[in-house]
């Protein structure tokens, strides 16, 4: 959840010319209908060794009205390695909200590697670019307005007036600029095109695998569609549930703060740590106060001052791998850093130009998040120190702070799911992950009720799949032949 997007490799030149599948799904009262069985779908090579496919489906921007503005879903796909061994198609749902399906299946390094070769023997990889999202219509917006979204260090009823203008000012441009879609990127939609998808495909049911965010597009698919899942992943889980703004901070810093801790421990045990023997949080602390006054350097812009924030939110990406030595060399280097000289001056950046925002509109359409005020968001930020005193102000700070002045209430609000009958859904979690909570997992297991299976990895990061044989053989297992692990199963650190 909540993770950065690498723009999409393949550009529009890759889908010029390839025939476009219209997948339209008839609405209907009380439900959700099925999107006909199609399997024409052209696909043309990409990918820089030529051994993926592209495509693209035309879908709708509105499912309840099918008929109107359509947008070009960017798919990939790499057929299955022996075709004889195949069992059919698993569709991999990104992460992000902001992450390319398409780059996951198209690139070599970093992207199809995710998957061992023993579930490429039997399966067919085909995943996409969320709508809004990279090749597919992306939300567009003024560059200047994007590079000038406050901060979520908010410190003044000024500056909580300021980001409201500011958001309302950004939501109208990037509105302006992207068209319709901008007001139906939520994950509710995604569903459907997951469905259109599948349809296209020409799969009677869905063999699916959901990482971070893409867990919560996973869990709304099983919730719409149940009858049509064969098998489904939920890695590194998501919990639509939590509905207060409070309950959200909490979980979520609550989570942060614990993988610092799990640094913090790591560096005091391990003797080739450059921070080994120092104490790590009276370092971190410092460097915090020096960042808040303006006197630490950043290392990424020689001669600008490090916001607090950014040196935040710098550790906490590290808290994904856990990339913990990394994290620790550059904390040492920032220590024996000089300030930075002068007043530079800010980056110009041209009236004209544009940038892509592949957060905002799915994010804040999926989640109600109000604040009410500055003293509101005050006390909660109070909270969450006291919760979180060492990562206070990390990514899901931001995510509150990008969403106020949303209109109310949201596309996609939060709720807890009802999923009735369909096949069992395996789920799998880190213990110690920075940015989706084990509770979060837990809490998504009680609520499938039957239907799940929670698989525990006992370490650290984001991400279970690749941690290890137990949880790659146990998740390529359940995928191939649909054996679930006991319900108690854990997998240690390897």
């Amino acid at each position: 959840m909540l993770r950065r997007h690498r723009a999409a490799a393949w550009g529009t030149a890759a889908v010029t010319g390839l025939a476009l599948v219209v997948a339209s799904v008839p609405a209907r009262a009380g439900g959700a209908e099925a999107a006909p069985a199609t399997s024409t779908i052209g696909w043309r090579a990409c990918g820089p060794d030529g051994g993926a496919e592209c495509a693209t489906l035309r879908l709708p921007v509105d499912w309840s009205h099918p008929g109107g503005p359509t947008f070009g879903l960017a798919i990939a796909r790499r057929k299955a390695l022996d075709p004889a061994a195949r069992i059919g198609t698993l569709v991999f749902g990104p992460g992000g909200p902001g992450d390319s399906g398409v780059d996951r299946v198209t690139e070599l390094e970093g992207g199809i590697d995710r998957f061992s070769d023993e579930l490429r023997k039997h399966f067919d990889i085909v995943s996409f670019d969320p709508r809004g999202v990279g090749a597919s219509q992306p939300v567009t917006c003024s560059a200047a307005l994007l590079g000038a979204r406050p901060s979520p260090m908010i410190k003044s009823s000024e500056q909580f007036a300021a980001a409201l203008a500011h958001n309302a000012r950004l939501r109208a441009d990037c509105r302006a600029r992207t068209g319709p879609l901008y007001d139906h990127a939520d994950t509710l939609s995604t569903v459907r095109d997951v469905d259109a998808l599948r349809a296209a495909l020409g799969e009677s049911k869905l063999t699916f695998h959901g990482s971070s965010y893409g867990t919560l597009l996973g869990e709304m698919y099983a919730e719409t569609f149940p009858e049509h899942v064969r098998a489904m992943v939920l890695e590194s889980v998501v919990d639509h549930s939590v509905r207060s703004t409070r309950r959200f901070l909490v979980s979520e810093l609550a989570a942060a703060q614990d993988s610092f801790d799990q640094f913090v421990a790591w560096c005091n045990r391990t003797e080739s740590c450059v921070l080994h023997g120092k104490d790590v949080r009276a370092v971190w602390r410092d460097l915090r106060a020096r960042a808040a006054r303006g006197e630490l350097s950043d290392p990424t812009a020689p001669g600008r001052p490090l916001p607090e924030f950014h040196l935040v939110l710098m550790a906490y990406k590290k808290f994904y791998g856990p990339d913990w030595a990394e994290l620790a060399s550059i904390l040492a280097t920032l220590n024996e850093s000089k300030p930075p000289k002068g007043t530079p001056q800010p980056a110009k950046t041209p009236a004209e130009a544009t940038a892509t925002d592949n957060f905002t509109a799915q994010f804040c359409s999926d989640w109600s998040l109000p604040v009410r005020d500055y003293k509101h968001y005050a006390k909660l930020m109070r909270h969450t120190a006291k919760v979180a005193p060492d990562m206070t102000y990390a990514r899901p700070a931001m995510a509150v702070s990008t969403c106020l002045g949303w209109p109310q209430p949201v596309r996609n609000p939060q709720h807890r799911l009802r999923v009735h009958g369909g096949a069992p859904i395996l789920l799998s979690n880190a213990v110690h992950d920075p940015a989706t909570p084990y509770p979060w997992a837990q809490n998504v297991a009680r609520q499938l009720g039957r239907t799940a299976t929670l698989l525990t990895y006992e370490g650290a990061g984001h991400g279970t799949y690749n941690r290890g044989l137990c949880t790659r053989d146990t998740i390529d297992r359940y995928l191939i032949s649909l054996r679930l692990p006991d319900r108690a199963t854990t997998c240690p650190v390897t």
